[in-house]
């Protein structure tokens, strides 16, 4: 049975780390500021 490809949008969207966890971005961060609280 051939090995399974790579998700290439989850590839591009989370990082491995060096002890084999992932990095990712969390969501509803980048915009629309005026309406969220600082806190």
């Amino acid at each position: 049975m051939p090995k399974q490809k790579t998700h290439r949008g989850s590839a591009k969207r989370f990082k491995r780390t060096g002890n084999g966890g992932l990095k990712r971005h969390h969501s509803k961060t980048s915009h629309m500021f005026a309406n969220k609280s600082q806190k």
